[in-house]
């Protein structure tokens, strides 16, 4: 008798081929058994007439590492269908940093209470005792590293400086994570040079599906957009690392059409090294409140604002108005604080997901007072919009993209494809209904057409509502 039975659904399994009728079965935490009729009996059966039975979501762009620990039901995520994220990007982890009063952006996980794990292996060892409701994946932090070592910021690291932090990064890769992640567009670490994080890169073991992933939020996605793709393949190339290029896009309107160059130059790459990206289907970004942000912006946004809790939700140019002040004074009364910024052309968007090789990453900001919606509606957004209404790509692409792809790429074994013998992460969704409901004004709202979501073999949602399990696991790059 098995553990769960989903009958009568059509597969859609995650490798970007065709859809089939067939019945799913799992035991323990398993698929063992995919055929068109599955007759044996289950404790739990499903029927799934007229639904999808996909992969579970895979997020390969996430800032969840305290969402994780507060918010153990994951609801954001796996109300959209999301079975695993990956977490510690932009450059920004939880551990392994202990005592610090975190700088933006390091802010947006939280005041120096959370920054309390002297090592990854405190952090997991946390994250496993209270238990999940879906699997994660981490990364260390090159600012967590800075932070940790270096009394000044705002330089670049000497060589003593190097050593400790590719110590302390070893320890963390030991001790579970993935690769490095950088923020090198941020205060933290816009000071090091491609020298000190190639250093750090060569840590990683290689090119090896055993070794770790290179993850960047790039030196500067505008301006000097072009020079910072240059900047994330040499890297890879240096320290013979593969390259994640995160939320790939041009900002201000100076620079929309910029990344029909990136591509060629990433293609071009991918003939002697390995490199990918990912992409939020939004014209908007989000992040801590800065003015190097703001220039590039049509209109900004404020998510939350310490001083001001009552100014999240509200426009910049709006509460400039009615301080009377200029925009610098603003921003300078507001801090610390978030924003979303208006600044991504919805065509050049458009383009970049529809590229077979995209990855799709929510880089949601759990913690904002107002988050940017792509928290909660990003998977849905792909599914819903882009793919069933637009028909930009075929539903079957978007699955691809947002499962099997992201777990080659991140080398996690038996994920991403429902297969037997893989693992029991799914979703089962209403391709007619699903569908983002967040918006820029009400960000908070679950998605629509999600009926069911299991991880590891449990179902963790049901018809709008998390069930209370926690089967989640910490999973790292090459193992099961």
């Amino acid at each position: 008798m098995y553990d769960l039975l989903i009958k009568n659904g059509t597969v859609i399994d995650g490798t970007g081929g065709c859809r089939r009728r067939l019945d799913v079965a799992v035991q323990d935490s398993v698929i063992v058994k995919v055929d068109a009729d599955i007759r044996e009996e289950a404790i739990n059966t499903i029927d799934a007439a007229q639904l999808i039975i996909a992969p579970g979501f895979i997020d390969v762009h996430t800032h969840d590492d305290r969402l994780l620990l507060s918010s153990p039901d994951m609801a954001p995520k796996v109300s959209q269908g999301v079975t695993t994220v990956i977490g510690g990007n932009c450059g920004v982890s939880l551990a392994p940093l202990k005592g610090i009063d975190p700088p933006p952006p390091m802010n947006l996980l939280g005041k120096q209470e959370w920054y309390r794990f002297g090592s990854v292996k405190e952090y997991r060892e946390e994250l496993q005792t209270a238990g999940m409701a879906i699997n994660c994946v981490m990364l260390v932090g090159h600012s967590t590293l800075r932070a940790g070592v270096m009394h000044r910021l705002s330089k670049t690291a000497v060589e003593a400086e190097i050593d400790r932090m590719k110590t302390i990064m070893v320890d963390a890769l030991e001790d579970g994570c993935s690769g490095l992640s950088t923020g090198l567009a941020y205060s933290t670490a816009s000071s090091a040079s491609t020298s000190e994080v190639i250093s750090l890169a060569k840590e990683l073991g290689g090119a090896s599906s055993s070794g770790g992933i290179y993850v960047s939020h790039i030196r500067d996605e505008g301006d000097f957009l072009i020079e910072s793709v240059d900047e994330a393949l040499e890297i890879g190339i240096q320290a013979d690392v593969p390259v994640v290029i995160s939320h790939h896009k041009s900002t201000g309107a100076a620079n929309w059409g910029k990344t029909r160059r990136t591509l060629e130059m990433i293609n071009r790459a991918k003939k002697s090294q390995t490199v990918h990206f990912d992409v939020y289907p939004y014209i908007a970004s989000s992040t801590v409140l800065l003015t190097q942000f703001i220039e590039s912006a049509d209109k900004v946004k404020v998510t939350w604002s310490e001083p001001f809790p009552e100014m999240g939700g509200k426009l910049l140019h709006k509460i400039c108005e009615e301080w009377a002040c200029d925009l610098e004074s603003a921003v300078a009364r507001l801090q610390p604080a978030g924003a979303i910024y208006f600044e991504i052309d919805e065509q050049e968007m458009r383009h970049l997901l529809k590229q077979p090789g995209t990855m799709i990453g929510s880089d949601g900001l759990p913690h904002d007072k107002f988050p940017h919606p792509r928290l909660w509606g990003t998977f849905p957004r792909v599914i819903g919009y882009y793919a069933r209404e637009l028909k930009l790509f075929s539903v079957e692409q978007a699955v691809h993209q947002m499962t099997g792809l992201t777990a080659s790429v991140f080398g996690l074994e038996g994920r991403g494809v429902i297969r037997q013998g893989n693992y029991a992460d799914l979703v089962i969704f209403d391709e007619n209904q699903i569908l983002d409901l967040a918006d820029f004004d009400n960000p908070v709202q679950p998605s629509a057409g999600i009926h069911s979501v299991i991880v590891n073999g449990e179902l963790v949602w049901r018809n709008g509502a998390s069930l209370g399990a926690r089967p989640g696991k910490w999973l790292q790059r090459g193992s099961l």
